[in-house]
């Protein structure tokens, strides 16, 4: 019971995270069971088969709140699929020696990815132009192969491509990727289900991390317009980087003494991202405050 509780508590903060920030409900969720010593194709099976539920409730609230454009969610969301089928019979097919280096970094390069994507500034968006169908297929067929073999990465590769690509707002782009992924989802634990079987499943995970997402996930999709994301995002990604480095120091067999040198250093560079998150922050409202102010004069002005 208190495995499940504590397993059902990371499923909701995995899902406030996602939620808020189109991403990271896998890439966390499969570290701690990759640090829980589960094999990478179960730990990743178990998220994805999690995700069915939890990527169905997201998508339900988020459309409820208005977040989610059908049409990129089915040109990004069927590729996706492809990809993610394929990505989970690609991890099924490897031992679990050789897998276990290629999750860990795949997941420590997305959790890099968080901290210089959020430290530095958020892309805005021009005016609602989605982006076309070409454009969508080979991201979505890369982005679920992806998400797959590193347990998570759907919403590290997708979010920020579409939120970079200037034709949707990011409260769309978060409801849109968080939509589409319920696909992803369900095409990967079919892989999965082929290559490794369900006898090894630990299903008390699953219920645990299905549990915590869905009591997360209306949540998640009413604080996406008010959370600081910048903080979130690079809080999440040391986390990830810290862990994820561990796993990857194992499989090369890094000897001890020079462990704690490589911890400190990865803590003053996350402390150093933090700082820039704050100082961003601030520098966000600043400039939100300078815009309000000139819509104000030109109103008055008129």
């Amino acid at each position: 019971m208190k495995t499940l509780i504590t397993i059902a508590l990371v499923g909701l903060g995995a899902q406030l995270v996602d939620g808020t920030l189109g991403m990271a409900y896998g890439v966390t969720s499969t570290t701690l069971l990759l640090t829980a010593g589960y094999s990478p194709a179960v730990a990743s099976a178990s998220v994805h088969l999690a995700e069915i539920g939890t990527t169905l409730a997201s998508g339900a609230s988020h459309w409820r709140f208005g977040n989610v454009n059908w049409r990129v969610v089915r040109n990004i969301g069927i590729p996706g699929a492809i990809g993610a089928f394929a990505g989970a019979t690609f991890l099924s097919s490897l031992s679990t020696e050789a897998a276990a280096p290629w999750m860990a970094g795949i997941l420590l390069a997305l959790g890099v990815y968080l901290l210089l994507r959020f430290a530095t500034k958020v892309p805005t968006y021009k005016h609602e132009v989605p982006p076309r169908k070409r454009f969508l297929a080979p991201l979505g067929l890369f982005a679920g192969f992806v998400d797959a073999t590193g347990g998570g990465g759907w919403g590290p590769v997708a979010t920020p491509t579409l939120i970079s690509s200037g034709g949707m707002t990011p409260r769309r782009v978060i409801g849109t990727v968080d939509t589409s992924e319920f696909l992803v989802a369900i095409a990967a634990s079919a892989g999965f289900f082929l290559g490794i079987g369900s006898e090894d499943i630990p299903w008390t995970a699953v219920l645990g991390l299905l549990a915590g997402g869905l009591v997360a996930a209306p949540v998640a999709a009413y604080l996406v317009r008010h959370v600081p994301t910048r903080l979130l995002g690079v809080a999440v990604g040391g986390i990830i980087v810290l862990t994820n480095t561990r796993t990857m120091l194992n499989a090369f067999e890094v000897g001890n003494s020079p462990r704690p040198s490589i911890y400190l250093t990865i803590l003053a560079v996350w402390l150093v991202f933090l700082g820039l998150a704050l100082q961003g922050m601030r520098k966000d409202r600043a400039e939100a405050l300078e815009a309000t102010e000139a819509t104000e004069d030109e109103l008055a002005a008129a």
